[in-house]
């Protein structure tokens, strides 16, 4: 094998570039050429989107910095359909015109499975990376301590607008299906109530610890809530729902929810903030850089 390309698809994370660069600098000691693929999967059935051989430009390419967030190569949601064949043979074809013997896809659960009907075809390897934590088979993806950076230090700031104020205050993390980023974040963050996709909670409990904590005394409430989190009985909050895209559902609003119950049930004044895609963003934690290089 002398050539190979790597892509990134799916959602960024802050680990993308520093996964590059690891897989460039031990091509570089193998003698393998490697070929950045732009716009994720795109670049494999579309012949006008560029392709760019990362290891001349090397050492000229400042944005392939560990440090760095997001990615140089771009990503997208669109992935390879194992039930189209014209699909699979316009791919095999591309990698045939530029060379390309093996592939590595720096991607998560979507990623994986566009992945499968490629690997009869050629050598593929996956790099797991989402802040979701969630993809089989792997203990730790990149990006994933990142987020939870980002997410802990957002209930350390809430601390103190919550007991300025003596309101509950709810944070909602992402995560998707996976309560990873909420129960690393809540327990590092000093939450006191914690609700995970993994648990349907009764929102009655919920309720109770907030007035529990107003009665001894306690000057705020601090919960973190994971978007896919729902109640017993109840279904997930989804923020918008596009048929069309291959990641239809997108959760949102559990946070907002329950800060409206806390409000109607009890004394305290609630408030809700949702992180969103601030945990994506930004500069990648040493952990991440490590883990991806």
């Amino acid at each position: 094998m002398k050539r190979i390309g790597i892509l990134t698809a799916g959602g960024d994370t802050p680990a993308l570039n520093a996964t590059i660069h690891g897989a460039v600098e031990r091509a570089n000691e193998l003698n393998l050429e490697v070929i950045g693929l732009i716009k994720g999967f795109n670049s494999l059935y579309n012949e006008r989107l560029p392709h760019v051989p990362l290891n001349p430009l090397f050492q000229e390419i400042p944005e392939l910095d560990p440090a760095n967030g997001g990615t140089i190569l771009g990503s997208s949601r669109d992935y390879v359909d194992p039930d189209n064949k014209e699909q699979l043979d316009i791919i095999e074809k591309r990698l045939e015109q530029l060379g390309i013997e093996g592939l590595i896809c720096i991607g998560g659960d979507g990623t994986l499975n566009g992945l499968q009907p490629l690997a009869d075809r050629l050598p593929v390897v996956l790099a797991p990376k989402t802040i979701d934590n969630d993809v089989i088979g792997t203990d730790l993806t990149f990006g994933f301590q990142s987020a939870v950076e980002v997410a802990t230090e957002a209930l350390d700031r809430v601390h103190s607008t919550a007991e300025s104020h003596g309101r509950a205050l709810v944070v909602e993390v992402m995560g998707r299906n996976a309560g990873w980023i909420a129960l690393r974040a809540g327990v590092a963050g000093g939450a006191d109530v914690i609700l995970l996709p993994e648990i349907p909670f009764e929102i009655d409990r919920v309720v109770e610890q907030v007035e529990w904590r107003r009665s001894l005394g306690r000057r705020c409430t601090i919960l973190c809530v994971a978007e896919g989190a729902a109640p017993v009985g109840g279904e997930q909050i989804v923020h918008a729902l596009d048929p069309t895209s291959p990641d239809p559902v997108k959760l949102g609003g559990v946070g907002a929810w329950v800060a409206a119950q806390i409000d109607a049930r009890s004394e305290v004044e609630a408030r809700a903030v949702t992180l969103g895609h601030t945990q994506r963003g930004g500069s990648p934690v040493p952990g991440d850089r490590v883990l991806g290089t």
